[in-house]
């Protein structure tokens, strides 16, 4: 049976990945009332030692409760303190929810902290009358127990920019027929024979079918491709590309096999582009496209100083201390997809050990673990992060602002291959990133398609 409430104000409880997840997420309610239960400070005390980004974002998350309840009185603590918002206004307010006497008939054993959790939100709703309880967590089995005790539970969606993948943003847009011929029926066009050509922003959104952001690719059927480069907000000035140049660009000594990865090659070698996001199926050229272009800058055309390789080890939570050697000894066995795309770029080579021991001289490639990422500042460096479908959007703004001057950052990742329990495609920070950066004259995503690595992981992928 549902209960009415007089208001539509809520009490929403916290579990620990939640403020894992987004330290600030106690100003996220608006003007509801939060609740962090004293068993996910005890698991934060738990946390909060180590190098890990878990560790530093529990942290901060026990500076940001300090930060509001540190000042009050223990009455005002246990009533409610006041959320006080960086703006300087007050909404909504936020109380430790102390471990209760479990009275209620159908509880849960406690032999784990969720239990422990769930069973205090019980005694809770018996006691509040005036709203409604609100269990917020991103561990779904946790959500699952919840309900069958007959508590409303939600998953945190502040930071989801999209509901549905399929409204992610592609970097490109295709066009049936000929992209000419669909402009012109909408309002007339006379392209100069320039290399940009402007338009209504509305002509353009009519003609690809949908919303039009910097950066993005336009390609038809008659070969035409294009790139959007400036917008007013009333016009949009297009790059006229060739698409013959495209498909023969070379970076190492490799070429795009297809037009998308003609696309993503194109952002990466750009200097105007500092942030890549490439995202893709197993085998779509992710690794060798950025690998490939990172040499290229670096050795041939000396934009950058060094090439920096990192990636996700399982969202950051997994130490590596207990692996032997130097952090980049450490790092290799995470590292193997970019080892063995260095070793395929110079496979025909006379003596392919040389040769990379030769780029190991001439523009060093060091292993990074993102655990030891926070704090530094990286200069003139291309910044290659892998699997980065694993990082929460709180890791992903780590990481992007340690980008000093002259560097540029390629995120890539699988959206269908998420190793981290409480992330899914459309929470991932990768996907965070893409969306948050549509727009940015500087920065560009590409969703890569097919599987260029060989006929049998192409059907793979489709068929099992």
């Amino acid at each position: 049976m549902t209960q009415d409430y007089d208001s539509d104000l809520r009490v929403y409880v916290l579990d620990t990945n939640v403020v894992i997840h987004d330290p600030s997420a106690i100003f996220k309610f608006e003007e509801h009332r939060v609740k962090i239960p004293m068993v996910v400070l005890e698991e934060l005390d738990k946390l909060k030692v180590g190098p890990t980004s878990v560790a530093a974002d529990a942290r901060q998350a026990v500076r940001t409760l300090d930060g509001v309840l540190g000042q009050a009185s223990v009455q005002e603590v246990m009533a409610g303190v006041a959320i006080e918002r960086p703006d300087g206004s007050t909404l909504g307010s936020i109380s430790i929810l102390m471990p209760r006497q479990t009275t209620v008939e159908h509880s849960l054993s406690e032999h784990s902290n969720d239990n422990k959790i769930i069973n205090d939100l019980l005694e809770l709703q018996k006691t509040t009358l005036d709203a409604e309880v609100v269990l917020v967590t991103k561990d779904i089995n946790m959500r699952l127990k919840a309900r069958g005790c007959g508590l409303q539970s939600e998953d945190y969606h502040n930071d989801q920019l999209i509901t549905d993948l399929q409204s992610l943003t592609k970097g490109y847009h295709h066009v049936d027929g000929s992209f000419w011929e669909k402009a012109e029926a909408i309002a007339a066009q006379n392209p100069s024979g320039d290399k940009y050509h402007v338009m209504s922003r509305d002509v353009l959104q009519q003609v690809v079918d949908g919303q039009v952001f910097l950066n993005q690719f336009i390609y038809d059927d008659n070969d035409f491709v294009c790139r959007t480069y400036q917008d007013d907000g009333e016009n949009i000035a297009i790059e006229l590309l060739n698409h013959g140049s495209m498909m023969r660009q070379k970076a190492w000594g490799l070429v795009p096999r297809d037009i998308h990865q003609a696309m993503a090659m194109h952002l990466l070698l750009d200097p105007n582009v500092d942030l890549v996001c490439l995202n893709g199926a197993a085998g779509s050229g992710k690794t060798i496209l950025a690998l490939a272009c990172a040499l290229e800058l670096t050795v041939e055309k000396n934009n950058y100083k060094r090439i920096l390789a990192t990636r996700s080890t399982r969202g950051l939570d997994e130490d590596i201390g207990f692996l032997p050697g130097t952090e980049a000894e450490k790092m290799q066995p995470w590292l193997g997809a970019f080892t063995d795309n260095l070793e395929v770029l110079h496979a025909e080579d006379f003596d392919p050990a040389s040769s990379e021991d030769y780029i190991g001289a001439k523009a060093p490639i060091q292993f990074k673990s993102l655990n030891f990422v926070r704090g530094r500042s990286f200069q003139h460096t291309f910044l290659i992060v892998d699997e980065a479908q694993n990082l929460t959007p709180h890791q992903v703004k780590t990481i992007v602002t340690r980008a000093g001057e002259g560097t540029k950052v390629i995120c890539l990742g699988n959206l269908a291959q998420i190793d981290t329990p409480y992330l899914g495609p459309t929470s991932s920070g990768l996907t965070y990133m893409s969306e948050r950066f549509k727009g940015f004259a500087h920065a560009g995503s590409i969703t890569l398609q097919g599987v260029a690595r060989s006929r049998l992981a192409a059907y793979a992928e489709t068929h099992l």
